[in-house]
């Protein structure tokens, strides 16, 4: 009898995380690695809301809360919400929960019968496939290439809806791509979605705040209230105040399927750190002013990334609306032969021997179910990206 399950062999280990390993244990032999391929900011936690949790410690909010959150946290996030987009949720209608990734489980698992259809544009993030599939899923796949933006076309989303589709799943701004969907963009897609009631929405905006140039983003609910009953919409905290390791996700969603997903939870995780959701909570109703500084040092490394990227043989980078990446084609690497030796049959091949000949560590675009790019994160300090930028360049240089 076999020990390990055979739901395991739906799913693999994360690329992202994977190759960021990699990179560190390069970077504990010595090497002089550069590492671009951790989806997190380089920033601090800001202050008050690391100070806010010291004082939760300190009054003793340290026992169990609401498996779907504080009251005031819940209350806080269907605020933000309103403020954002507004789009009105109540406290009821939200849930908190160990990180956005915590969300798409528990949407999916309490949702998704084996055989379900969930439609995923991609490039896309590199654990929706592999919740979905755990959950018995299929994910059905959308490719949304640069001639589009990298944005889902109503007329590519009606095509691959069939009566097996439960889900679309939405990320503005992307992960890996960094592009985002304003309301012009949605309305098309709500549009389909509106001739198709029995298909529910995931939009993950956990990037949402962080956009450039003006660009103003939407989502699904602001665009469409009629899709409000059968819409979740997701976010954190992560990435917009620089608190990935304290992992807080929340969304708003239809009271029935908050309630299904509180059960889940509570015979998973139970409630997110009670800790973390009183940071949480300063964050949501504290000062706002950390993220324009966070959002103007980005917007700076994006510019320069993207100048130095398409500056560099054989690659074209286009400029992204948020988020804190960029998706370079290698279209002219490919067939090539690196000064190592190593023949660039595709990304993995190109990410491979950069890490290994120039010490930059980023993620191939295959991991993200859209082969012959890669990804590079710009949340790292100033130079160190100009020095990683350089060293592709290079890598690209001496390729025959």
């Amino acid at each position: 009898m076999d020990l390990i399950a055979a739901r395991m062999n739906r799913i693999s280990p994360s690329q992202t995380i994977a190759i960021a390993t990699k990179a560190r244990q390069l970077k504990a032999q010595g090497r002089d690695i550069i590492s671009l391929s951790a989806g997190e900011p380089d920033f601090d936690t800001p202050q008050h809301i690391k100070q806010a949790a010291i004082d939760a410690i300190q009054r003793g909010e340290t026992k169990y809360t609401d498996v779907a959150g504080t009251p005031a946290l819940r209350r806080a996030v269907a605020d933000s919400f309103k403020r954002d987009h507004g789009v009105d949720y109540k406290p009821e209608e939200v849930m908190v929960s160990t990180g956005g990734k915590q969300v798409i489980f528990n949407a999916m698992l309490a949702t998704v019968e084996a055989g379900d259809e969930v439609i995923i544009p991609t490039p896309c993030w590199v654990s929706y496939p592999d919740i979905v599939q755990l959950a018995e899923g299929i994910p059905v796949f959308v490719p949304c290439g640069p001639n589009a933006g990298f944005k889902l076309r109503a007329e590519d989303l009606e095509s691959a809806i069939t009566p097996r589709t439960k889900w679309l799943m939405l990320n503005t701004p992307s992960n890996p791509t960094g592009a985002a969907y304003s309301a012009e963009d949605l309305r098309p897609i709500c549009d389909v979605l509106l001739r198709h009631p029995n298909i529910w929405v995931f939009t993950d905006d956990i990037y949402a705040k962080l956009v450039y140039d003006g660009f103003k983003p939407a989502t699904v609910v602001e665009v469409e209230p009629r899709l409000r009953e059968r819409t979740v919409t997701m976010n954190g905290c992560s990435k917009a105040y620089a608190m990935t390791g304290w992992r807080i996700g929340y969304c708003g969603a239809p009271v029935a399927l908050i309630k299904a997903m509180d059960k889940l939870q509570s015979q998973s995780t139970s409630n997110a750190s009670s800790i973390s959701q009183a940071a949480a909570l300063a964050a949501l109703t504290g000062p706002q002013d950390a993220i324009e500084t966070m959002r103007a040092a980005y917007r700076e490394r994006r510019d320069m990334v993207v100048e130095m990227l398409n500056a560099a043989q054989g690659l074209t980078c286009a400029k992204p609306e948020g988020a804190f990446y960029v998706f370079p084609s290698i279209s002219g690497c490919l067939g090539k032969t690196s000064s190592g030796g190593t023949k660039i049959t595709d990304d993995e091949a190109f990410v491979t021997a950069l890490l290994e000949e120039q010490g930059v560590a980023a993620v191939h675009g295959a991991a993200f179910v859209y082969p012959g790019h890669f990804r590079v994160s710009y949340a790292t300090d100033t130079a160190s990206l100009r020095d990683a930028c350089t060293r592709i360049q290079h890598f690209c240089a001496a390729m025959k």
